[in-house]
C-alpha cells in the first residue's frame, strides 16, 4: 500500500509527538521522584532540627562526645525522645527504639510503639560528626557531601548531624503519592497526544492541499492547457510556488500566442516577396512588361530581399540552438565600431543622414569581430531605414564603469512610442506607426542583435534619444569579469 504524501506527514507528526510526549513524561516523572525525595530530604531535615538542641545539651552535661561513641540507643532516643506520658527510658516498661534498618514492634506488655517525631527508617540515614567531622554514631556509610544540620553550643559548632540521602520512595503514603502523580501526568498525556493527532491530520491536509493543486496545475500544462492558474494568497513558501507557477504557465502561454504569431509572420513576410515575384514573372510571360534591366532588377531586388529573411530566419533558428559559431579574442571596441562605420559611412550620406562618432580608444573586450560587426550592421541598417531625412546618426564607445564597456547607437526622429520598446528585440515585431515602411526589413534584425549580445553574456536596451528617436545601448563585460 502506498502511502499518499498528506498520510507520510501525518505519521511523521504523530510520530515526533509521540516520542517528545514519552520523552517528557519520562523526564518529568524522573524529574519528580528526585525532586520529590529531595523534599523529604528537607522535611526531615526540619523534622531533626529540635534533635541538634538535645545534642547539644547532652554534649553541654558530658563536655565531650565519648558518652554517645557507639551508643546507638543512646543517639536514639536523643533524636527521638518518647513523647509525653508513655514510659521513659531507665524505667522497667522502657522499650528501646528500633535499631538502624530495623522494624518497629510491640513492647513486652504487648502495647504497640508510640507514635514518633522521626520515621523509623531514617535512623540508618543518620550520622553524628564531631567539630573535626569525625564519626561518632550512626551510619559510618553516609559520604561528607551529604545535607546536614549543625550543632551548635553557645554560638560554637560542636558537630554536625548527616542526612544520607533516600534513593527511592520507601513510604506506603509516598508511593501512593507518586503512583498519584505518575497517573495523572499519563492521562494529560494522553489527552495532549490525542489533541496533537488530531491537530496533525488537520495540519497535513491544510499543508498539502496547495501541493495537490499544484500537481493538478502541471498536469494540466502537460496537456496543453496554459490558461490553468493557481490561487496564490499565502504567504509562505507553498505561496510563492504557487505564483512561480502561475508565471511560468503565463510565460508558456506568451510563448504558445508568439510560436504562432511567429508562423503567421514568417508566412506573410515570405509571401510578399513571393507574391511580387510570381506577379512580376506573369507579367513577362504575358507580355504585359518587357524583359528590360528596370524589370530584371526589380526582380533581383525581391529576390534579394527574400534571400535576406531566410538568412536572417536561419541565424535566428542557429541561435536558437545555440549552433552560431563564435571566435572570441580579445578585441579593441572601438575599432571593430569604426570598420563597421566605414562599412555604411557612404550609405548613410547619400541618404542624406550625418553621422557623429564618439568612439574611445582602448576598450578592450573580448568578442567574435566577425559578430560584432553584425551586431553594429545591424543597427545602424535599423537607424538608416526608419530615420527621417535629413537626420542624425551618433555613435559611441566608452567604459563608463569598470566591469563594462558600452556600445551606443542613436538616431534623430521620428521616436518608438514608448509602450512599444520592451517589443523591440521580438522576432518580426515592428512598429506599425511613423518607423515603419514599405521598405522596411522584416524585423527580425533587433532579434538578431539581442541573440549576438546574449552570447557575448552583455545585455542591450531601447530608450528614447535625445536626438528624438531611438537609443539602443549595448553592455558588453570587460575581459576581466568574462569566464
Amino acid at each position: 500500500m502506498r502511502l499518499r504524501l498528506w498520510q507520510r506527514l501525518f505519521l511523521v507528526i504523530a510520530a515526533l509527538s509521540s516520542l517528545a510526549l514519552a520523552g517528557f513524561a519520562i523526564w518529568q516523572q524522573q524529574g519528580f521522584r528526585r525532586g520529590f525525595i529531595g523534599y523529604l530530604d528537607e522535611a526531615a531535615l526540619e523534622r531533626l532540627e529540635p534533635a541538634t538542641s538535645r545534642l547539644a545539651a547532652a554534649y553541654a552535661e558530658h563536655g565531650h562526645w565519648d558518652f554517645l561513641a557507639g551508643d546507638e540507643q543512646r543517639f536514639a532516643t536523643l533524636i527521638d525522645p518518647v513523647p509525653h506520658g508513655f514510659p521513659r527510658a531507665g524505667t522497667r516498661e522502657f522499650a528501646p527504639p528500633p535499631q538502624f534498618g530495623g522494624t518497629p514492634g510491640n513492647d513486652p506488655h504487648g502495647r504497640p510503639e508510640p507514635p514518633r517525631f522521626v520515621p523509623p527508617g531514617l535512623f540508618a540515614r543518620l550520622l553524628l560528626v564531631d567539630a573535626q567531622g569525625h564519626a561518632v554514631v550512626g551510619n559510618a556509610d553516609i559520604p561528607k557531601g551529604s545535607a546536614s544540620i549543625p550543632v551548635v553550643l553557645d554560638g560554637e559548632r560542636i558537630g554536625a548531624l548527616r542526612l544520607g540521602s533516600q534513593p527511592t520512595l520507601r513510604g506506603a503514603a509516598d508511593l501512593a503519592f507518586a503512583r498519584e502523580q505518575f497517573r495523572n501526568a499519563l492521562i494529560a498525556g494522553i489527552g495532549v497526544l490525542a489533541a496533537a493527532l488530531v491537530l496533525a491530520f488537520a495540519l497535513a491536509r491544510w499543508l498539502l492541499e496547495p501541493v495537490r493543486a499544484l500537481a493538478d496545475g502541471t498536469r494540466a500544462l502537460a496537456e496543453g492547457d496554459y490558461a490553468r492558474r493557481l490561487t496564490a494568497d499565502r504567504r509562505d513558501e507553498l505561496g510563492a510556488l504557487a505564483h512561480d507557477f502561475n508565471h511560468l504557465a503565463a510565460t508558456l502561454e506568451q510563448h504558445r500566442d508568439a510560436r504562432r504569431r511567429w508562423g503567421t509572420d514568417i508566412a506573410h513576410e515570405l509571401r510578399t516577396p513571393l507574391s511580387i515575384l510570381r506577379g512580376e514573372i506573369q507579367a513577362l510571360q504575358d507580355g504585359v512588361h518587357s524583359p528590360t534591366p528596370q524589370a530584371l532588377a526589380s526582380l533581383h531586388a525581391e529576390c534579394d530581399r527574400l534571400g535576406s529573411l531566410v538568412e536572417d530566419l536561419y541565424q535566428l533558428a542557429l541561435a536558437d540552438a545555440g549552433a552560431l559559431e563564435y571566435r572570441f579574442e580579445t578585441q579593441d571596441l572601438g575599432e571593430l565600431v569604426r570598420e563597421s562605420l566605414d562599412l555604411h559611412r557612404h550609405a548613410l550620406t547619400d541618404a542624406g543622414l550625418e553621422l557623429e562618432e564618439a568612439i574611445a580608444d582602448g576598450v578592450a573586450v573580448r568578442a567574435d569581430p566577425r559578430r560584432i560587426g553584425q551586431l553594429v550592421d545591424n543597427l545602424l541598417a535599423n537607424s538608416l531605414r526608419y530615420t527621417d531625412v535629413p537626420g542624425r546618426i551618433r555613435v559611441s564607445v566608452s567604459a563608463p564603469a569598470q566591469s563594462m564597456a558600452r556600445l551606443v547607437v542613436e538616431d534623430s526622429a521620428p521616436a518608438v512610442p514608448v509602450d512599444a520598446l520592451p517589443n523591440l528585440f521580438d522576432r518580426l515585431f515592428r512598429v506599425e506607426r511613423s518607423r515603419n515602411r514599405a521598405a522596411g526589413g522584416a524585423g527580425l534584425g533587433l532579434a538578431i542583435c539581442q541573440a549576438i549580445v546574449d552570447a557575448h553574456e552583455g545585455r542591450v536596451e531601447a530608450i528614447p534619444s535625445a536626438l528624438g528617436g531611438l537609443r539602443i545601448v549595448v553592455h558588453l563585460p570587460l575581459p576581466a569579469e568574462m569566464p
